[in-house]
């Protein structure tokens, strides 16, 4: 009997796995993203992303084994926090902040978040991904920065509007491109936590 016999099954799988460089593997993530940004979801295929890194498919279906396990891992592989370490010593001032940050980095993510929208509600893999990747961290960082300011005494602890904040910033950033046909830029996302969130809060 070989090692890789007595090892089990799962020791070969991850023997196998273990030939992709964490480089060439993020090669494959970045394409795979990139074609859905601009294709759609349904439009990738595991050939077109073989061909577009030179690979063969075989390769990718011994990573993974359907398209959304692909798409899964390469969501969660680009997991940033765009909002983290923002502190201005206001709650104000933190989401000022937050607002140009997402201004910022929105046009890719954006179009990922619209790329992927049908498959996301049909895949509950791909669901919990994107969460994982692009929103939680998000959410859990805006809520650090509301309990700053809860602490600093700048809102009181049951004000009835603090847990919507984070639903405001996303579905601002969500919306703009369907009802004006723009991205939510950081003048436009600015403006709005002036005018919407602020105000709200008490503290414009």
């Amino acid at each position: 009997m070989t090692s890789q016999a007595a090892d089990g099954p799962e020791t070969a799988v991850a023997s196998r796995r273990s030939k992709l460089t964490p480089e060439r593997e993020q090669e494959f993530f970045d394409a795979v993203l990139e074609q859905i940004r601009e294709c759609g979801y349904d439009s990738v295929t595991m050939e077109g992303v073989a061909a577009t890194t030179r690979c063969s498919k075989s390769t990718l279906y011994r990573q993974w084994r359907t398209k959304p396990q692909f798409v899964a891992a390469a969501l969660r592989a680009r997991r940033s926090v765009r909002f983290a370490g923002i502190d201005t010593g206001t709650l104000a001032g933190d989401l000022r902040e937050v607002a140009r940050h997402a201004g910022e980095g929105h046009v890719l993510e954006g179009r990922l978040f619209q790329a992927l929208g049908h498959a996301v509600v049909q895949d509950e893999e791909l669901q919990a991904a994107l969460r994982d990747a692009l929103v939680e961290p998000e959410i859990e960082a805006l809520r650090t920065m509301i309990d700053r300011g809860v602490a600093r005494g700048e809102v009181p602890a049951d004000h009835p509007a603090l847990e919507f904040i984070p639903a405001q910033i996303f579905g601002v950033l969500r919306a703009r491109p369907v009802l004006e046909g723009q991205d939510a830029d950081e003048t436009y996302i600015i403006k709005f936590i002036e005018a919407a969130v602020l105000p709200t809060l008490g503290l414009a």
